[in-house]
């Protein structure tokens, strides 16, 4: 036995022909590493110096205004809402001279007329902190983040601008998120510009933030992506559970309009009402924030807000802008838009007790690395297509190249039609189009990434059919 052994192996050294071949995966180019796979260190560096003391001082202060309420006082230096506003714009003005002037602070104001929950003409003024990309390519793509400093008690009473109402969850805690992120963030820099914004008015009909995106559209300015946040302040859900490892993220698919446009139409005949720009986004951001933020669960909804409600993201969605919304995992309603009091021993209002700040923290953190990732990354790849020119059971991809200097190339990903979340990912390298070998665009959805030199990758982007061969 042993000497038919040497027999076999010595003729296996002569002609290795006749040796056992290896199994080769039928999918090869799946296998190989992606400059994506490493962390960034300035996104490391940025996670770290959010501060959970930070965040409880800032929602302390804007609850010691008494109310925020958007028609409440504005000539008071210590209570109502020109108080808060000035506050938060002279505490912006301080993060910038900190950061070496980095940021551009100003008031967003306007008059808004009569309406619903506005009865009398009224000056309503977001506090806007912009801090401009620093690569020539990339500084006109900018990233909203928002959180609204106003406050109410309107489930008694929606035009009461006298009654205390604290708003230490809705929302000094998504205001608080946004000053804290300004503050840290503009310590460093990044290729395409973030917006900062804390917004006026959204308790009355989300109209400070509709103005600023009524401008940006007029404006025609790139908003690649926005972020509000919204009732992050809560680990504890109403029966008292404690959840403090999640966040929700909604994200709308196709929007409901009477007419559906092109793109859209393309997105339902291939299967891919699931990857619209804001779902893209979503997976980004949950993407980047479970990779730099432990423990840390980000539970994508795919909804455009809780049932039936909305937030200051919807008037993004709106105008055509890729838009989401976080909040905390469980509502309690005791602690949201009610006057405080106390009844048959139940304590309500919206009052800081109620707040978990390092909750905050957290998600502040999953913020923070997904604004970071995406404004130090490429723009998403343009005119990205799928060959559908003739019948195959490979899948090719083509795109537009990048024209920022520091692209190393482009990442292919995919997933099952039934999977909400990318399984598979492939670099392709420095080139504008690439097969994947044995998966049918049949079965599999595909999305192209722009990856820089640095490993930082922009969203994904859905291939719309590809008719003519490319050159």
């Amino acid at each position: 036995m042993k000497k038919s052994i040497f027999i076999i192996l010595a003729l296996t050294l002569i002609f290795p022909a006749l040796a056992p071949k290896a199994e080769t995966p039928a999918r090869t180019n799946q296998s190989q590493a992606s400059p994506t796979d490493k962390l960034n260190p300035q996104i490391q560096k940025i996670v770290r110096e959010i501060s959970a003391s930070n965040i409880e001082a800032i929602i302390k202060r804007l609850v010691g205004f008494g109310t925020r309420h958007s028609l409440s006082e504005t000539e008071s230096d210590t209570r109502g809402i020109g108080a808060a506003r000035r506050w938060i714009k002279s505490e912006m003005e301080r993060y910038s001279r900190d950061s070496g002037g980095r940021l551009q602070v100003e008031f967003d104001e306007f008059i808004q007329e009569p309406m619903r929950r506005i009865p009398n003409p009224t000056k309503l003024v977001n506090v806007v902190a912009t801090l401009p990309g620093k690569q020539a390519e990339s500084k006109d793509r900018i990233y909203v983040v928002s959180g609204h400093y106003d406050s109410c008690v309107c489930s008694q009473d929606v035009l009461d601008a006298t009654s205390d109402a604290p708003g230490a969850n809705d929302d000094a805690s998504g205001t608080a998120a946004v000053m804290e992120m300004a503050r840290v963030m503009s310590k460093y820099e990044f290729d395409a510009t973030l917006v900062f914004m804390t917004v006026a008015a959204e308790e009355q009909g989300l109209l400070g933030a509709a103005h600023w995106a009524e401008m940006a559209k007029q404006k025609n300015l790139n908003i690649a992506g926005m972020i509000t946040n919204d009732i992050i302040g809560s680990s504890r859900a109403e029966d008292g559970r404690i959840d403090n490892t999640h966040v929700r993220l909604f994200a709308e698919g196709i929007p409901p309009k009477s007419e559906l446009s092109p793109e859209q139409v393309a997105l339902l005949r291939t299967g891919g009402e699931n990857d619209t720009p804001t779902r893209q986004l979503a997976r980004y951001i949950k993407e980047m924030g479970e990779k730099y933020v432990k423990d840390m669960n980000v539970t994508v909804i795919y909804r455009r807000d809780r049932y039936l409600r909305g937030g200051d993201h919807s008037v993004f969605i709106d105008r055509g802008y890729a838009a989401v919304r976080m909040s905390e995992p469980n509502e309690d309603y005791k602690h949201q838009h009610q006057k405080v009091r106390e009844e048959n021993g139940v304590k309500y209002g919206d009052l800081p007790e109620f707040v978990d700040f390092n909750y905050v923290a957290q998600v502040t953190r999953i913020n923070a690395a997904a604004l970071a990732g995406l404004a130090l990354a490429p723009a998403a790849p343009g005119n990205v297509g799928v060959e559908a020119f003739r019948l195959e059971n490979d899948t090719t991809l083509v795109w537009e190249a990048n024209k920022e200097p520091d692209i190393a190339g482009y990442q292919i990903v995919w997933r099952e039609t039934t999977a909400p979340f990318w399984q598979k990912k492939v670099f392709a390298g420095n080139v504008t189009r690439y097969t994947v070998k044995g998966l049918s665009k049949d079965n599999y959805l595909f999305g192209v990434q722009a990856v820089d030199k640095d490993g930082n990758a922009s969203p994904s982007v859905y291939p719309m059919p590809a008719r003519r061969r490319s050159r």
